[in-house]
């Protein structure tokens, strides 16, 4: 037990923290007090908790500014660890853009909810109860931005939302959990080497798109893209494949902004050499795409946006990815 340790816990809304409404259906309502108030054996834990009602909406609706103003918020608390609880739609996505953008070795510990309170068995309680928990424990500090779910102790930059509704839904397929949270205790059965940091830049407003290859596409939507956009992400088929018919809309994209190349396939890395045909991950990358490595396309786009925000170069880019990548 981390008695004596001081943690923050931010609201930004989200299912955890959900009701009843008129209308039918839930949406937010509840405080991060009344949030607390609900988390049985939490008094015994002997944390001291500061409580920051910062926002109150759907995971879908947080944005980057959301995002922007929590990490200065965050570094504004002197406490040893920070929680925050939001929806689950974007979790993966905050989590890593405040991994991305935060250099120091104190715990920041995402957590939400896929039961709503006034459900069966709601999950809010031992999610939030297990999330402060890892925020006090010394076996947390240095991993940089941590998703704390099921009991489980999640990388942001590995962790990914893959079930729709169930309890379990976060999972990290390249390398599994960092550990466990046992009888109240964080369990690391593993660490990851802190990455570079890629604050927010005066130039956040930069915008990517995620493309996504599937079968029979022309690659319409790539043609519309020049001049909309300042950077692309393709999730590709399997270790790094397009359409033929796509090559040549991306070489035009590629002599005009950085474009990177994700797989569309949850797990593993995209490759470097094992495939030699038009629209292969060797070909695309003679041509100029960036690899992600094992950076799923939505982390790639975050780290993208991140980077161009920062006016970050080709050379600058390349090797960024190829650093998050690993």
């Amino acid at each position: 037990m981390a008695v004596g340790k001081r943690v923050a816990v931010f609201g930004l809304g989200g299912t955890i923290a959900m009701g009843a409404s008129h209308g039918g259906g839930v949406v937010p309502a509840l405080t991060p007090e009344q949030l607390l108030a609900a988390v049985p054996g939490l008094g015994d834990v002997g944390v001291s908790l500061e409580v920051v009602d910062f926002r109150q909406v759907p995971g879908a609706s947080v944005t980057f500014e959301d995002v922007a103003a929590l990490f200065e918020a965050i570094r504004g608390v002197d406490v040893d660890g920070v929680v925050v609880t939001q929806g689950t739609d974007t979790i993966e996505e905050t989590s890593y853009l405040l991994d991305l953008a935060y250099g120091g070795d104190m715990p920041v510990v995402v957590t939400g909810a896929m039961r709503n309170p006034t459900l069966a068995g709601a999950d809010g309680p031992a999610n939030l109860l297990a999330a402060i928990q890892v925020a006090a424990s010394p076996e947390a500090r240095g991993q940089g931005c941590l998703v704390v779910f099921a009991d489980e102790i999640h990388a942001a930059r590995r962790v990914r939302k893959t079930h729709s509704s169930s309890p379990g839904t976060f999972r990290s397929p390249n390398g599994g959990p960092l550990g466990y949270v046992v009888e109240g205790v964080a369990r690391m059965v593993q660490r990851v080497e802190r990455r570079a940091v890629v604050p927010f830049g005066d130039g956040g407003s930069a915008t990517v798109a995620v493309v996504t290859a599937m079968l029979g596409d022309e690659g319409v939507l790539l043609e519309g893209l020049d001049g909309r956009v300042d950077g692309v992400v393709v999730a590709a088929f399997g270790a790094g494949h397009v359409p033929v018919s796509w090559v040549e809309p991306l070489v035009r994209l590629v002599a005009r902004m950085p474009v990177v190349l994700a797989s569309r396939t949850g797990a593993g890395s995209v490759l470097e050499h094992t495939y030699g045909f038009a629209g292969s991950e060797k070909d695309l990358r003679e041509r100029g795409l960036v690899s992600a490595g094992f950076l799923d396309p939505l982390k790639a786009r975050l780290l993208l946006r991140q980077l161009l925000g920062v006016g970050a170069d080709a050379a600058a880019i390349r090797a960024a990815f190829q650093e998050a990548g690993r």
